[in-house]
């Protein structure tokens, strides 16, 4: 396959006193990685190197400035060193220095990724903690890249092979998701999962299932306060009369159920519980988190730092593998 067909990957290195190196060396441990994208680890090269004596692959570094500078071959990580810790980062503790450099090599990546030089970013997971500490105040990679990118309407968007989810509301308490979720928020939300799955099914209009926020979707008020007429069917409304295929206010339980069975391609969930439990369930190491939009392609992983076994050589890397995967096929490319 000819290199420049295949898309730069910018893939981050995460909380590296985490798991990040170790699965980013992993994952770029399978050939067919490289039979569709050109992988670019955006970190320390020496983290990379650390983490290699741990998990034996086999694989080298070569350092790069650019992306251009990249060989993308399989055999060789090619990694963009930004140089910001030491050798001997402690693994498993929350440190800032960690936490400063994960917040960088996020901002290396949206930039390459605003200039045109990385198709889409994928990242691996940060310690909230260290990167406040580190300075910078943000719930989590999601309100990084919408600041970054100046992006005012975005959401998280999670994919398996049984369920895909996106939420009204992320990183906030339950009594705040509820006020926060509003028709115009429930409405963006319902195109934004529109756009997203438009991206994964071209033969048909994707169909779109919407929760409610009560226990059976309010049952015509028995539970709540009318959240779902005031706040819900409007959008649901509003969205079919733009001509997409949704449903909704639907109790959760039941929507999921009806997901997973196939009578829906996505839902959008209310608050961030409501839609990953189920998601998580439905199997972790195959669950993609994915920011829709910006004005890039976004992935990750779904699942945090994993201190307690950071330096052991233990984390499954199949969860970075799809996250990867998932990246080169949003991008605009085909298996």
């Amino acid at each position: 396959m000819n290199t420049y067909k295949r898309p730069i990957i910018a893939i981050t290195m995460g909380d590296a006193a985490g798991i990040g190196p170790e699965i980013i060396v992993k994952a770029l441990s399978y050939k067919e990685i490289y039979r569709y994208c050109r992988p670019l680890v955006v970190g320390d090269i020496n983290m990379l190197h650390r983490a290699e004596g741990i998990v034996h692959t086999g694989l080298s570094m070569k350092k790069v400035e650019t992306p251009k500078e990249g060989c993308y071959k399989f055999g060789m990580i090619d990694c963009l060193d930004m140089g910001l810790l030491p050798d001997d980062l402690p693994y498993g503790k929350v440190d800032p220095r960690a936490g400063h450099a994960a917040f960088r090599y996020v901002e290396k990546a949206v930039n390459l990724a605003l200039a045109g030089e990385a198709a889409a970013i994928c990242t691996a997971p940060l310690n909230k903690e260290a990167l406040h500490q580190g300075g910078h105040k943000y719930p989590g990679h999601t309100e990084i890249l919408a600041d970054l990118t100046h992006t005012e309407r975005f959401a998280m968007m999670f994919c398996s092979e049984q369920l895909n989810v996106i939420l009204v509301t992320i990183h906030v308490g339950l009594l705040d998701a509820i006020k926060l979720v509003t028709s115009e928020s429930v409405y963006d939300t319902i195109l934004l999962a529109n756009e997203a799955m438009s991206r994964k099914i071209t033969e048909r209009r994707p169909r779109v299932a919407v929760c409610g926020i009560n226990p059976h979707a309010g049952e015509h008020g028995l539970f709540g306060y009318g959240e779902e007429e005031e706040k819900i069917l409007p959008a649901v409304k509003l969205a079919s009369e733009k001509g997409i295929d949704v449903v909704g206010p639907l109790p959760a339980d039941t929507a999921f159920y009806l997901a997973r069975r196939g009578d829906y391609d996505i839902v959008v969930a209310m608050y961030h519980d409501q839609g990953l439990g189920p998601i998580k369930v439905m199997g972790i190491e195959k669950s993609v988190n994915i920011t829709v939009g910006l004005p890039f392609i976004r992935t990750s992983v779904d699942h945090g730092t994993a201190f307690n076994i950071a330096g052991t050589g233990k984390a499954d890397a199949q969860n970075m593998k799809e996250a990867i995967r998932q990246a080169w096929i949003l991008s605009g490319t085909s298996w």
